[in-house]
């Protein structure tokens, strides 16, 4: 009789209830695959010792069939199979990505579809050569593959082979549960991947800000609570949506900054400016939520903050109102970009803590931007110690 089968997610079953069914699933915290099974009307787990479904699912099958499973009927365990992209992933997934900031849990998982679809999930891994990095390269670039199926710069290629390159150098010094290097070497190692040649890094001028502060409580309340928000913080527009009451603290001044919504992992207190203090004060006027309510709740389910789209929304409809031009480059983060540059004549180290910058060499090379003012006064200043 043929077994028959049950596929789902999480667990595959072989056999017939009640006479020979097998299942296996994988172990919550190790992802490691166990077989279940039913002997004298007890229910038996035992671990495969590996997280190779393919062979999993197979070793169900042959179980069920009568064949016995590893270490089941003192049979001789198989040699593992070579390890393919597709199981490379599924592991990263399971064991790193989790470990990670929200934001960058999910470009990880978008990523890591583009990259099965591209390269396939069957492929070994030490196979993968330089045609392929170049071929990946160039269909990005096209917009041949990638999720918005849009062509991209070279800033977002380099992003997604960072990600890839991480992949494959920590699958490079891991090892498996015998002991095994999961991959020999990292393939891509030593290739240059492209860079951005003029980044477009737009720093929104005061005249800009000051039109869009103008307008702001014709847009939504929200709104003009996040734009001051954006520049009195230099935070992330993605940090400032998900602020809860609970992160503000009026009688201290200050402002916490959660480790899952920031881009970086890194949870940190700044003082607040009056400014922010003033515009968060309208907030809880408008909205006098405790605890961990929204200081700025979705217009449809105030329980949740307002959505990343919703803000881009905003945002060109206040460019709108006054009267500035589209500019490529102009939006959120122009705004943290003016912060960086409004505070150039303070110490880098007093900057990134108030701006939640990791490193210094990350605001001198994205974000710091003199304009001519500053150049001038610089020259000037020079001038007058040659004098």
């Amino acid at each position: 009789m043929m077994a028959r089968t049950q596929r789902s997610r999480r667990s595959y079953g072989a056999g017939e209830w009640g006479r020979n069914r097998v299942r296996v699933f994988p172990e919550p915290k190790t992802g490691m695959y166990q077989i279940e099974w039913r002997e004298n009307g007890r229910r038996l787990t035992r671990s495969l010792k590996h997280r190779d479904w393919a062979r999993a699912k197979r070793q169900a099958d042959e179980f069920a069939a009568g064949f016995g499973g590893p270490e089941l009927n003192g049979r001789k365990e198989a040699e593992p199979e070579p390890l393919t992209l597709g199981t490379l992933f599924d592991i990263y997934g399971e064991e790193v990505t989790p470990t990670k900031g929200r934001y960058t849990q999910g470009h990880d998982r978008a990523a890591i579809r583009m990259f099965l679809r591209f390269f396939g999930r069957n492929r070994d891994p030490a196979t993968l050569s330089q045609r392929d990095w170049d071929r990946f390269i160039l269909e990005r670039r096209a917009g041949r593959t990638g999720p918005s199926g849009k062509p991209v710069r070279d800033r977002m290629v380099e992003y997604d082979l960072k990600f890839l390159m991480a992949v494959l150098n920590w699958a490079a010094r891991s090892r498996d549960e015998h002991g095994r290097l999961l991959l020999d070497k990292n393939p891509f190692k030593g290739l240059r991947k492209p860079t951005e040649k003029n980044p477009n890094r737009v720093v929104l001028a005061e005249e800009e800000y000051r039109a869009l502060l103008k307008v702001s409580s014709r847009v939504d309340w929200r709104f003009q609570v996040a734009l001051v928000l954006a520049h009195e913080t230099g935070h992330r527009i993605g940090a400032i949506r998900q602020l809860r009451w609970t992160d503000i603290d009026f009688e201290g001044g200050t402002v916490l900054w959660r480790a899952e919504h920031d881009k970086s992992g890194h949870e940190h207190l700044t003082p607040a400016t009056v400014e922010a203090l003033d515009v968060l004060g309208e907030a809880r006027r408008r909205n006098p939520g405790l605890g961990e309510a929204p200081v700025m709740p979705a217009p449809r389910n105030p329980s949740k903050c307002i959505g990343s789209r919703l803000a881009q929304v905003w945002w060109g409809r206040a460019e709108k109102l006054a009267g500035l031009e589209p500019k490529p480059g102009r939006g959120w983060h122009s705004l943290r970009r003016k912060f960086a540059s409004d505070l150039m004549d303070q110490p880098l180290k007093v900057l990134c803590e108030l701006g939640g910058w990791k490193t210094a060499k990350t605001v001198l090379q994205c974000y710091q931007r003199p304009d001519e003012g500053q150049l001038r006064k610089a020259l000037e200043a020079r001038r007058r110690r040659c004098g």
